[in-house]
Order: C-alpha cells, then sequence, then structure tokens
C-alpha cells in the first residue's frame, strides 16, 4: 500500500511539474558578479553592518542547521531528516570553492527572498524560504554582510539523500505552484509597531510556522489558521499551538512567560524541551528583550481556537488510570506534586501544560521515555531535568502514567496506548 501510494504522489508530482514550469517559468539565471552586485563592496566591511547582520542571522537561527556537531560553525554538514530523504545543509562560510566565496549579495537575496540557487535552481524547501522570502533586504544584506567576514571553510557539500520522486528537482516547481508565497512582509498599518516587528520576526526570519503548522502529505505547510501547532516531520515531537486565547496551546500565558520560556527556556508554565531547547540555546535566549516582548505581542493577537471535543475512548480507562495513578505516585508526585502544579522555578507544571495535551502525546511519552532536559542559559544556567525512565517503566506502565497526566487535574487529552510507546521508544531523540 506505501509503496502504491508512493507511485500515485510520484504521477502527480511530475505531471504537476510539467505545468509547473509553465505557469512559473522557472528557468535558470546566470549568476551575479561580485563586479555586478550593486552592493559596494567597502559597505559589507562596515562594522555595524556585520553587528547587525550577526544579530539576524542569531534570531534566525541559522547556525543550528548550518553547524555540524563538532564542525566549523556555518560550514555545513548537519545532515537534516525529511519524510523524503537527508538533505546536508550546505556550507555558509565565505569558502570559493565549498561556500560562499563567490555568491554576490544578489545571489544570496535571491536563495532568501526567491528560493533559487546561484545558478537559478530551485531550491529545496528544507531550506525554509517559504519564511525568509518575507525579510527585507536590507537586513538580508546585513546578514549577507555577516557571513561574508567569517573565516572561509573549506567543507565539500554532501550527497542529497532524496528518495525518487522527490529527487527530481524540477518537480519541486508543482511545490512551489501550490506552497510558495513570495513576497516581503508588508507592516499592517491598523497595528501597532510592536505587533508589526513581533509579525516580522515571528513569520520571517524566525519561521515559526516552519515547525509550529500542520503538513500535508507533499510536506506543504498549513497555515490557515496560523501556528496552529503539528507534528515535527521525522522527528517525532509535536511544536504545540501558539495560540494564548481561548482554546489555544498557549491559553492563559501572559507576555511575560512568553518572554521567560523564548529569554531562559523556562516560565511559569511550562519548560522548553526537544527542538526548542535548541531554538532557545542557539537563538532566542540571545534577542533583545524589545523583540522578545514584540513576539509576545504578536502571539497574544493570535484568534481563539475552536473547540475540540475530545473523542470518547473505547478502552477501560479506569483501569488504566488506576495504574497510572500509582506509577505518578511512585515516581513522578515528588517533582511535578500531587496536584500537578510542580514547583515554582525549577520543576514545570503539568496541569495545563501545552506539551502534556497537544494532540498525539508524543511529547509526554518522549520526555517519559527518553527525559526531560531543559536547556542551559545565561538566564537558567543550572536547570533541573528529568531523568529518563525507560529502563524502569514498561510500555504498559508509559502508556497508563502520561494518560494519567493527560487526564487529571485541569488536563482533560485523549489516552496513548503501548503501541504508541513502543513506536517512540526506539525513535532518536532528533
Amino acid at each position: 500500500m506505501k509503496r502504491v501510494h508512493v507511485i500515485v504522489i510520484a504521477l502527480v508530482l511530475l505531471a504537476l511539474a510539467l505545468a509547473g514550469g509553465l505557469l512559473l517559468h522557472g528557468g535558470a539565471r546566470q549568476p551575479v558578479s561580485q563586479a555586478a552586485s550593486k552592493v559596494d563592496a567597502s559597505t559589507l566591511k562596515d562594522p555595524a553592518l556585520i553587528a547587525r547582520g550577526q544579530y539576524l542571522a542569531t534570531v534566525g537561527d541559522c547556525a543550528s542547521c548550518h553547524t555540524e556537531q563538532g564542525g566549523a560553525r556555518y560550514a555545513g554538514g548537519r545532515v537534516l531528516a525529511t519524510p523524503f530523504g537527508n538533505i546536508p545543509a550546505p556550507n555558509l562560510t565565505p569558502d570559493r570553492e565549498t561556500g560562499l566565496g563567490e555568491w554576490s549579495f544578489e545571489d544570496f537575496w535571491q536563495a532568501l527572498h526567491s528560493g533559487k540557487g546561484r545558478h537559478g535552481e530551485l531550491l529545496y524547501p528544507v531550506f525554509t524560504y517559504t519564511s525568509f522570502t518575507k525579510v527585507t533586504r536590507d537586513d538580508a544584506l546585513a546578514m549577507y554582510a555577516y557571513l561574508q567576514s567569517l573565516a572561509p571553510v573549506r567543507r565539500a557539500a554532501k550527497p542529497l539523500g532524496l528518495e525518487f520522486p522527490y529527487s527530481v528537482r524540477s518537480s519541486l516547481n508543482a511545490w512551489r505552484a501550490l506552497y510558495f508565497h513570495e513576497g516581503q512582509y508588508q507592516p499592517d498599518e491598523t497595528k501597532s509597531q510592536a505587533w508589526n516587528r513581533g509579525a516580522y520576526l515571528v513569520q520571517g526570519l524566525g519561521h515559526c510556522n516552519e515547525c509550529h503548522a500542520p503538513r500535508d502529505a507533499l510536506g506543504g505547510s498549513q497555515s490557515n489558521p496560523s501556528l496552529a501547532g503539528g507534528q515535527i516531520p521525522a522527528q517525532n515531537w509535536y511544536a504545540p499551538d501558539l495560540s494564548t486565547q481561548a482554546n489555544g496551546g498557549l491559553a492563559g500565558w501572559s507576555d511575560q512567560d512568553i518572554v521567560d520560556l523564548l529569554k531562559t527556556g523556562q516560565s511559569a508554565r511550562g519548560s522548553a524541551f526537544g527542538p526548542m531547547a535548541e531554538v532557545v540555546v542557539q537563538s532566542t535566549q540571545h534577542m533583545r528583550d524589545d523583540d522578545l516582548r514584540a513576539i509576545a505581542t504578536y502571539l497574544q493577537s493570535l484568534p481563539p481556537r475552536p473547540l475540540v471535543a475530545t473523542e470518547k475512548s473505547q478502552l477501560n480507562t479506569h483501569a488504566i488510570m488506576l495504574q497510572g495513578a500509582k506509577v505518578y505516585a511512585e515516581r513522578c508526585a515528588d517533582c511535578h506534586g500531587k496536584d500537578g502544579q510542580g514547583v515554582a522555578g525549577i520543576y514545570p507544571p503539568l496541569s495545563g501544560n501545552s506539551s502534556v495535551n497537544e494532540p498525539t502525546g508524543i511529547n509526554a511519552m518522549r520526555v517519559v521515555l527518553l527525559g526531560g532536559f531543559a536547556p542551559v542559559t545565561a538566564g537558567n544556567a543550572r536547570p533541573y531535568s528529568m531523568p529518563p525512565f525507560a529502563q524502569q517503566l514498561s510500555d504498559s506502565d508509559v502508556a497508563a502514567v502520561v494518560t494519567y497526566i493527560r487526564q487529571s487535574w485541569s488536563n482533560q487529552a485523549s489516552p496513548v496506548l503501548e503501541r504508541d510507546v513502543i513506536k517512540y521508544r526506539h525513535t532518536p531523540i532528533d
């Protein structure tokens, strides 16, 4: 059945690729030489511009993807897993043979804004140009100046690991026709300066919707409603809904809760784990307070979500809840409390916790199995961590205690099953 599904998608993609090519006129162009670029070479050496570019590259979390573990910063090599195969991140240092040394600013702008490489080739959207297209030209210039100021590192690109039909680059014409909307961020004149700054950061450089939104079978992000939460492809974590209004994933969160989480990795309402912990370490903890508050202002404006009724389970949840309560009392209550309220500033609350209540139960299962390790940040240099219980608890115990947590106190999430625990017990941490 899976093979038939892949063949059908292949035929659809290849057919749409032909139509997409006609619609988009996506032909290659000649690279713009450094001499032909409109950017004066002396401009790129301006210390203020370089410093600004360093900050913006940090906001965009560029180093996380473009740095292999143990490798030189921004030199590429990290392999990014997708449902369609593995894609290695390229070298962003100014090495002339393997990096961006021969790239003009116009080349860089074309990649960031239009999702096209130096020779006009269509880029795979694991490079999130679907969000970066909103970045202004001035900000792109600052980022380019910063990257060009780095010490060049020679590191050849690793080969693509994409499966057919996704290895057919022309199929991206069809994908782009369906999902890519090119264009810089346009301020909303009816909103405040802080709201517009937050929207620009969240929608553009921060590319939050790339994780916090569901994706379809072709990897297209569903952006209506915006930031409604979704399972991160190939990573098996769930990025929660970011609305703070009624029925939102962050319902009841204050501006300060959001700022604290982004700045320190911990707030009164929860802690950052999984992929978000890396985002906090590499990016958001280094952001200016005014930018963090702008993000909070924007997230506070996201609309309420419709109430989704929890489907009544056919399981005998009474027996499961009794088993889960026993495990919780033995393993969890000392830190998180009998009432699930945790300890302020030390152990996160479980009642009303967005990672506990997300629709799939993935996050809670993985934290119980693999442990919960909050990020080490300047604002929280010695965070408390939760030990893994994969060796102490059976699949039945994990399913029971997660179900108990998801259906106790203020929580009303669906139960999880032993088969789910079995699946995620053997899933790598990232």
